[in-house]
């Protein structure tokens, strides 16, 4: 037996919710429904559903703080928020909150009924929410993929002259490393490991201008560990070698603009 809650405040989305919910539920199955965050945890303690579907901007208590007080007695709940507002804080934190889905506003019926049915095999075979890392979130639409490859870009320009993998770079935006090169190659039309080899060589470039540093410390100085991959990423980008660079483009106004 499923049983289902749905904590949405707008009329028509609880109506849409409720008819596509009904719709694929079985006659011992249960759906509860409710306007706010405090009737969300009431009727969760009351009824204990299995699956939930909560909005982030409900009142009295949003749907974040309502999730973080649900989970403390229903830790394996599939709950699957739904939002109109794309703040990566916010996804974050449903993150954290170990939810099975972070869509956004509007969600198409077919997506929707696509992730009940996931969410409903989930709750058949027991499956526990309580993991040692985070769920990896879906994206799957353009606005989606163009939100979480910004953030991603943000991350990659403060860290590119730190040790930065692919991977690393995909636990941020929490999708998995896969997707997300394929993802960063569609949206910024270079491959992951090209665009952090440009902000390098580019940074190698200033340095070589303004700094007497041998070309193995701008290596380091730049996120490349390996001093001889340096110079062959410099030369395939530069078409000569660091110290030529030194030597005949010392101008800041020479320095690429990749």
């Amino acid at each position: 037996m499923n049983i289902v809650l749905i904590a949405e405040d707008e009329i028509l989305e609880l109506e849409f919710l409720t008819i596509l919910v009904q719709d694929m539920l079985l006659p011992e199955d249960k759906l509860v429904t409710c306007e706010n965050g405090v009737q969300a945890i009431q009727l969760a303690k009351q009824y204990k559903p299995n699956i939930i579907f909560m909005d982030i901007m409900i009142p009295e208590m949003d749907g974040l703080s309502a999730i973080q007080e649900i989970r403390k007695f229903l830790p394996n709940s599939c709950i699957t928020i739904m939002s109109a507002y794309s703040e990566f804080s916010y996804a974050q934190k449903a993150v954290s909150l170990k939810v099975f889905e972070y869509l956004l506003k509007p969600v198409k019926p077919n997506v929707l009924k696509e992730i009940f049915q996931t969410m409903l095999k989930s709750a058949t075979s027991d499956y526990s929410l309580v993991e040692e890392k985070p769920k990896e979130m879906s994206i799957d639409t353009k606005e989606d993929r163009q939100f979480f490859i910004e953030e991603s870009v943000k991350f990659i320009n403060e860290h590119f002259k730190e040790k930065l993998t692919l991977e690393t770079v995909a636990s941020k935006v929490y999708v998995n490393p896969k997707y997300y090169s394929h993802m960063f190659k569609k949206e910024m039309g270079v491959p992951f490991t090209e665009y952090i080899n440009q902000l390098r060589i580019k940074y190698a470039c200033r340095l070589l201008e303004i700094t007497n540093y041998q070309a193995y410390r701008i290596s380091y100085e730049c996120g490349f560990s390996d001093p001889s991959y340096f110079n062959r990423v410099f030369c395939a980008k530069m078409n000569m070698t660091p110290q030529t660079y030194r030597r005949v483009k010392g101008t800041p106004q020479n320095c690429p603009d990749f």
